[in-house]
């Protein structure tokens, strides 16, 4: 085969810029798609977590836990979170809490301090049981559940009332667990070698193809001016 034959071979497999631009128009929205879909996994799934721990079911908030954690940790999960105020991207689930399975620990350790809180330690009496009295018919009124962490406050709040009952009150303060134990976070991968992965990264490559043709054009023009 002649040279200009071999030539017209290797032009005729050449990719073109212009097939490049009408590939990537279709493989954005692919993309976009892909990356809202596993997005919206996570969220079911993350939905599951906080469904299970209003139900109070610890056997349900480990396994939905632990399904969450094991897509997120294989999947690129894009999400935008709020921080002080501001909102950014993130990979992962972003900061999400165990609000139920909190207060029940910090109930827990309120009935605990409970038993602290004696006739005989204190000459106002029974402090928890005075503190009690106001905030249950607070909670009547405004149909808070002994769980909930209106019930919790207004039984610091009233604590704080009674002379001689700081102490008291850091005992009950220091027993109520941290909240930071019942906060939950889970990182995803920049790429995984998922359907969504593999499509990002096609998108890439054309798109590092695109932009060093670009270059190449612009200083290939560069050039000749000064030739």
């Amino acid at each position: 085969m002649k040279k200009g034959g071999r030539k017209k071979e290797r032009e005729k497999f050449k990719l073109k810029t212009w097939w490049l631009l009408v590939a990537l128009l279709p493989l954005l929205f692919i993309d976009a798609t892909l990356l809202r879909l596993d997005h919206m996994r996570m969220v079911e799934l993350r939905d599951a977590v906080i469904a299970a721990d209003a139900a109070e079911d610890d056997q349900a908030i480990l396994n939905s836990i632990m399904t969450l954690k094991e897509f997120t940790f294989s999947n690129m999960v894009i999400n935008i979170v709020e921080e002080n105020g501001v909102q950014k991207v993130t990979f992962g689930t972003g900061p999400f809490y165990l609000e139920k399975s909190y207060l029940r620990a910090a109930n827990k350790a309120l009935e605990e301090a409970e038993a602290n809180l004696t006739s005989d330690a204190n000459p106002h009496g029974n402090v928890y049981l005075l503190a009690a009295q106001v905030c249950k018919s607070q909670a009547i009124a405004n149909g808070w559940g002994y769980r909930d962490a209106e019930y919790i406050n207004c039984m610091l709040s009233e604590i704080q009332k009674y002379p001689a009952a700081d102490n008291l009150e850091d005992q009950m303060i220091a027993a109520l667990p941290s909240t930071e134990l019942y906060r939950r976070e889970f990182a995803a991968p920049v790429w995984a070698p998922t359907w969504t992965g593999f499509a990002i990264l096609l998108t890439a490559i054309i798109l590092i193809i695109l932009i060093y043709r670009v270059f190449a054009w612009i200083i290939l023009r560069i050039a000749l001016i000064f030739l």
